[in-house]
Parts: C-alpha cells; structure tokens; sequence
C-alpha cells in the first residue's frame, strides 16, 4: 500500500528567492506598475524592472495585468513582447531571447511538485526561450523547458519538453506539427 500525501509535512523552508522585505516592496510596487491595467509609459514599467533587477534589452514591450513573481530571476533581450496577463511565476531563471513573442494569458512556470513524495516536495526549473520564439496566447512553458531559436508553442498548448528550432509545436503535450519558415 502507498503512502498518502500529507500536506502538513509540505516544507519549502530551502527555497529562498531573496531577502524578505525586497519581496515585499516588489509585490507591492508589481502590483501598482506592472500588473495593472493603469496605462503606465512603458519607460515607467522598464525602469521599475530595472530597479528590482531584472535584465532587460533595448525596445521590451510590457502590456497591461503582467505578473512576474521575481524581476531578479528574469532577462529579456531586445525587442521582446510581454503580452496582456502573461505570468511569469519565476520561481528559478527565466531568460527570453531578442524578438521574443510572449501572447496573451501564456504562463511560464518554474515551480511544480514532486507528486511522488509524501510531502509533495517543490521542484524549481529554469526556462530558457531563445531569439525569435513565439509562445502563443494562453500557452504553458514547464520548467526546466528550453524553446529554441523561432520555434512556436500554438495556442493553449502545453510545452512539457524542449522545442526544437523552427519547430511548430501544438497540443497537451506539445507535439512538432510542421517547420516554421520566415519570409
């Protein structure tokens, strides 16, 4: 016979994502810069990610109702799009390459449980989205998944592994339906 989970015991006392009061000031000021719907200018949104440590290239575009658990865990190159409401609950490293297309409602999540433990441990991945990817709307990158250069996760699809380059990718989970070509 299995055991049960046994969330009592859950225990995340080892993750540590930074000093406490820093946390704190970035929830609140998130939540009035960057995940709001008041049109703030975009230098407003980019200096206030700059501020609490995030790497951000030249020409980011930041639409409205963004939520980033930690801007000290994030990098984007330049000319990436931060679509309307996408998350990004960076719970370890998220790098975004240049040319980058995050749509609306995508998730980026570095945090899952080890649903073969007792005490549901956490698990923390990074996600690395090169130069050129596209992530579509309400679309889901795992952690620990790498979308390589111009690769595309369609719509609502769910990237559970690495995409290939120039790979279009569709579904839960995501499978390589054709090759992406630019014009």
């Amino acid at each position: 016979m299995s055991n049960t989970v046994d969330l009592a015991k859950f225990n995340n006392g080892w993750y540590r994502p930074g000093n406490i009061l820093w946390r704190v000031l970035w929830f609140i000021k998130g939540r009035v810069i960057i995940n709001t719907y008041f049109p703030w200018p975009m230098w407003v949104k980019r200096w206030t990610l700059r501020f609490f440590g995030a790497k951000l290239g030249r020409g980011v575009v930041i639409k409205p109702k963004v939520n980033i658990k930690y801007p000290w865990f994030l990098s984007v190159g330049d000319n990436s799009w931060i679509g309307e409401q996408v998350w990004i609950d960076n719970l370890g490293k998220v790098s975004i390459g240049s040319n980058v297309a995050l749509s609306q409602g995508a998730m980026l999540l570095c945090g899952n449980h080890d649903y073969k433990k007792e005490t549901f441990d956490l698990i923390v991945g990074d996600i690395v989205i090169e130069d050129g990817a596209w992530i579509g709307a309400k679309a889901v990158v795992c952690p620990g998944v790498t979308v390589r250069s111009h690769a595309i996760l369609s719509v609502g699809s769910v990237a559970t592994k690495d995409l290939d380059a120039w790979g279009i990718y569709q579904g839960n989970p995501a499978v390589k339906i054709r090759e992406r070509t630019v014009l």
